[in-house]
Parts: structure tokens; C-alpha cells; sequence
């Protein structure tokens, strides 16, 4: 098989940037291992920064999103028993967030690379991405019972934080930078309306809770638990009984219980690669960094990973020159590690720490006073998380 993009990855890194090539008249091939049933039943993220709507939009694959998804104007946060709404729109002028399920962005997408878009393969697992220093390199892998190769002037590896593609740079040409935190999270989802109208981040006595959703009618809910938590240990009642302790204020608020339908528990942790480049392979996605989910990093930084991506292929298509994509990994990365930054100060301002003190638990407090006091700070908070602007 040849290609001028050859795309490791079918989540919605690499399905977004096949259909902004596709729409730019490049041609590529997507290689997903998995099913198309998995992929489109993963569970992941669900807030999308405007500039992720935006790109959704540019492509043609955002009927669903404008008809289905939420529209939010700030998130809540609890501590010591109160409640702070951080307005999104007054503190930003004007940008605000999308409540859209990852597992949605994926239907849409392969639907409309079925329908009129380049070769997406489903189980075609990549074994081996070849001489990304030359100009044709290989990718080798397997499809239908018997290896194959794709050769393509340009590799993409949207293969995740256990892909093969960040494998492929020689020893001594990159260096990662990782952070593991000393907690997990517990999520579940739940069939039953949210308790809320925005999200909940609450800092409570036992550690962190967040309150999100999926719909008007799927709740999807947080806590912050020990590393090594057995989900046989935590039954529904214990779930509910400990998000209501979590979430508890004075006044007249109530959270709503219904039937979990789903439990998993999810390590915390930061990574970042660098560089995101070498020859003729890039990295995007979580394939080139990952950050904990508190402050709904993960998918957004995919999305502006590939729309820079595609702008530079977009530019090599129709006058040769290769400058947008030569600067690509040190655009990204600054963006990256402003993400990476932004996680680290939510997730260590609200979650306990296993090892803090009381003078720990003071100093987060003050920390949250000083974002619900001070304009500025608050500005700041929204700033970063409706989403920095992609930097072209």
C-alpha cells in the first residue's frame, strides 16, 4: 500500500486529522488495531474546549455535537461545605465549553470516514514504523491474518501512551518527563439525570469528587481513591454515599442516586515526549503526552496537536514548503506543557495528598480562596480552562 499520510490510530486524534487531509485533498490511511465496536465504546473525555468545537465544525462533523451537546457557561467549585460559580463567558469575554462524549466524536467520525473518506482499517495493528529518516518511510503491520506494509512520505502516530509510533525515534533523540501522582480515580457512570446544571469539582475532608455528565438522562461521576483500590470494595451504596459526603454544603442541595451502569479505576498520571518529531514521523495525542483528566486536558490538546498538523500539511499540499510542519513540535509543546501545568495545579489544589499535612490542607484552601476572591485569578482559571489559543 502507498499513502502520503500514513496515520497510526483510529481515536479521535487520528480519525479528525484523515478528515481535515481528506477535506484538503491529501490522501492517508488510517490503521486502527482495534474493533470498530471497541472504539466506539471506549469511554474517555467529554468536555471540549471551542477550539475542539471549532475544528469538529471546519470538518464537517459536528451535526450531532450542534444538535446534542451541552453548552456550559462555567463549573462550580466546592470547599468547606460552599459553593463558587466560575463564570466562563464574564471572565474570558465570551468562550465556554461543550459537554460532547468522546465515544460520540468517534461515531461521527468513522462514519463519515466509512461514507466518503480515506481507508480506515480496523484491526490492523502497527507492528513497526521504518526509516523515518528517509523520504518513503514504512510502516509494517498486520491485517486480515498476514503482515502488509504501508510506505507514505509523512507517518502520524495517534496510537496512544502504549503505542509503537514514539518507539520508532532512535535511543538519545527525545526525552520523557513524567509525574506519577499518589492517587486513582474511581468513575462510574449512571443512568440518571446530573444533580447539576455545570460541573462540580469539590474538595472535600476525604479527598476529591467531580460531578459530570454524558446527557441530559447519563450522569458521570468521580472520586479521588487510593492507588490499588479493588472495585469489589466499593458496591453502589458506598459510591453514592460517599460522592453525597464529598459534594455535602449547607443549603438545599441534593444529589441524585439511579443504577451505575458501568465502574473502572483510572491511574493519575503526567507525561510529555519530547520532541514530538524525528524525520518524518510526529507524534499527536496522548501518543506524545498525557495529563491527569482534572482539568479535561487530554482530548483538546489531541485536537490542536492535529489541526496543526493538518495546517502544515494543508501548506506542503499547495506551495511545498515543509516551514509549518519543521515547527511543529515546538509550537505544540508550548501549548502542551501550559496543559500540563494547569492539570498539575488543579489536580494537587484539590485532591488530599496521602502523605499532607494539616499545613498542606490549609495551604489548598487558601488556594481556592484566593481563585473565588480575586478576579484575576479566576480569570486565569478560565483562561486555561476553556483553552489557550492554538499558537499559528
Amino acid at each position: 500500500m502507498r499513502t502520503t499520510v500514513g496515520i497510526i490510530g483510529g481515536g479521535p486524534a487520528g480519525l479528525l486529522l484523515a478528515r481535515l487531509l481528506h477535506r484538503t485533498g491529501i490522501d492517508c490511511v488510517v490503521l486502527e488495531s482495534r474493533t470498530r465496536a471497541y472504539v466506539e465504546q471506549r469511554q474517555r473525555a467529554g468536555m471540549l474546549e471551542q477550539g475542539t468545537v471549532d475544528a469538529l465544525r471546519e470538518c464537517g462533523a459536528a451535526d450531532r455535537l450542534d444538535l446534542e451537546g451541552l453548552t456550559h457557561h462555567g463549573i462550580e467549585l466546592r470547599f468547606d461545605r460552599e459553593r463558587h460559580h466560575i463564570d466562563f463567558p464574564v471572565l474570558t469575554g465570551g468562550r465556554t465549553v461543550t459537554i460532547y462524549a468522546q465515544t460520540e466524536i468517534v461515531k461521527d467520525l468513522v462514519a463519515l470516514q466509512l461514507a466518503d473518506g480515506p481507508p480506515l482499517l480496523f484491526q490492523a495493528e502497527a507492528i513497526a514504523v521504518e526509516k523515518p529518516e528517509r523520504d518513503a518511510p514504512l510502516v509494517r503491520f498486520v491485517h486480515e491474518g498476514r503482515e502488509q506494509t504501508l510506505s507514505c512520505d509523512y507517518v502520524v502516530g495517534c496510537d496512544g501512551s502504549h503505542g509503537i509510533a514514539h518507539n520508532a525515534f532512535p535511543a538519545g533523540t527525545s526525552r520523557t518527563y513524567a509525574h506519577d501522582y499518589p492517587y486513582s480515580w474511581l468513575g462510574v457512570l449512571a443512568e440518571v439525570p446530573p444533580s447539576c446544571e455545570e460541573l462540580i469539582y469539590a474538595r472535600g475532608e476525604n479527598g476529591f469528587a467531580l460531578h459530570s455528565m454524558r446527557s441530559p438522562a447519563v450522569s458521570r461521576l468521580y472520586l479521588q481513591v487510593p492507588i490499588g483500590t479493588d472495585l469489589r470494595d466499593w458496591p453502589d451504596e458506598r459510591i453514592w454515599d460517599e460522592l453525597a459526603a464529598r459534594f455535602a454544603i449547607d443549603g438545599d442541595w441534593r444529589l441524585e442516586r439511579g443504577p451505575i451502569t458501568s465502574k473502572s479505576v483510572t491511574s493519575m498520571r503526567s507525561c510529555v515526549h519530547e520532541p514530538m518529531r524525528h524525520g518524518r514521523l510526529f507524534l499527536a495525542g496522548d501518543a506524545a503526552h498525557i495529563v491527569p483528566p482534572t482539568g479535561a486536558k487530554g482530548l483538546n490538546l489531541a485536537v490542536s496537536d492535529v489541526r496543526v498538523l493538518a495546517r502544515g500539511f494543508a501548506e506542503l499540499h499547495r506551495t511545498g514548503s515543509t516551514g509549518l510542519l519543521d515547527r511543529y513540535s515546538e509550537m505544540c509543546l508550548g501549548r502542551v506543557w501550559q496543559a500540563t501545568r494547569f492539570s498539575y495545579d488543579m489536580t494537587r489544589m484539590l485532591h488530599a495528598q496521602p502523605d499532607g499535612d494539616a499545613f498542606e490542607h490549609r495551604m489548598q484552601l487558601a488556594r481556592l480562596r484566593r481563585i473565588t476572591a480575586s478576579r484575576p485569578a479566576a480569570a486565569e482559571l478560565a483562561a486555561n480552562y476553556t483553552g489557550l489559543p492554538l499558537a499559528l
